[in-house]
């Protein structure tokens, strides 16, 4: 009689009458778990971004210094300028050399004291931009020693910004993978509460299978099977809609935001496009979420029937 029901209960019949295809349950888990996904994406995915950036403004800022000159009586600033320009020309590892002019000076002050001001009857510091070459071979030592032959001239590497700029980066890649760390924990909460009320609405289910001979390895694997299905699925929807979510912000941040606003955005996260290895993280995501699902759904599985047993 055991044998002749064993054969009217075929595998993949078992798991649907353990965890239904269509039940509230499981649809109610997928969605959950879609939520996740797209949570867990979009904060890879912001970690990415700033990633990027941060290297990008460090790559950018090593390449350049500044030369300040103040103005000091008894000096004509402009063969200050010319002067401390013919210095960085004349440096190794040095591209090129480009004194400011007034009006770009003075724009650079708008930020400070407001646009619109008159600042041609006072005198004002003026800058060299030093483009390097390879910021390895430039002799940034030999430039400084230069440097002292022209008064008021002082030369500024950016380290302390490109340190801060770092630290800042790091902090938020940090906070993020610590976001991440939560979501998952999340999750794996919610498939462990989910899986305990699966088995506990079908208990009785769970016994005939005991009866007819099925061991807990089998019923575990067979809520194994179903979970993964689940979070395969809620994993695709997730993963699609943070993809989607990139390129909805990212063509948002180019036609919605003012220029001032899309260029702030833009310094933080540059262009929001994830590239190819943000992408790649985010598809990474999804089977990742599929397994933990079902790993979890295990063991919880074989857990709770080794307690109730």
């Amino acid at each position: 009689m055991i044998e002749v029901i064993k054969t009217m209960l075929p595998r993949r019949s078992r798991a649907a009458a353990i965890v239904p295809e269509r039940s509230v349950a499981g649809r109610t888990l997928m969605l959950l778990i879609a939520i996740m996904t797209f949570l867990s994406a979009v904060t890879l995915g912001g970690v990415v971004l700033v990633q990027k950036s941060a290297i990008a403004w460090s790559a950018d800022v090593g390449r350049e210094v500044t030369i300040q000159i103040r103005p000091v009586e008894g000096e004509v600033m402009e063969s200050n300028l010319r002067t401390a320009v013919a210095l960085a020309e004349g440096t190794p590892g040095v591209a090129s050399a480009r004194a400011l002019t007034l009006e770009e000076s003075q724009k650079l002050l708008e930020p400070w004291l407001g646009a619109g001001l008159d600042l041609t009857a006072i005198e004002i510091p003026r800058l060299v931009v030093v483009h390097l070459g390879d910021p390895v071979d430039a002799d940034i030592d030999k430039l400084s020693r230069d440097l002292t032959a022209v008064k008021g001239a002082s030369l500024d590497t950016h380290a302390a910004w490109r340190q801060e700029l770092n630290t800042m980066a790091g902090a938020v890649v940090l906070s993020g993978l610590l976001v991440l760390t939560l979501i998952i924990v999340a999750t794996v909460l919610a498939i462990i509460f989910a899986t305990r009320g699966a088995m506990a609405s079908n208990r009785e289910i769970v016994d005939v299978l005991h009866y007819i001979g099925a061991s807990n390895k089998f019923v575990a694997g067979e809520f194994q099977g179903r979970f993964l299905s689940i979070g395969m699925q809620g994993g695709l929807l997730g993963g699609i809609a943070a993809i989607l979510f990139f390129g909805l912000v990212g063509t948002a941040a180019g036609n919605v935001l003012s220029s001032e606003a899309g260029a702030q955005v833009g310094v933080l996260f540059g262009r929001f496009a994830l590239g190819t290895d943000g992408i790649i993280g985010i598809v990474a995501v999804i089977p990742v979420i599929a397994a933990l699902t079902a790993i979890t759904s295990r063991l919880t599985v074989r857990r709770y029937l080794s307690q109730t047993s």
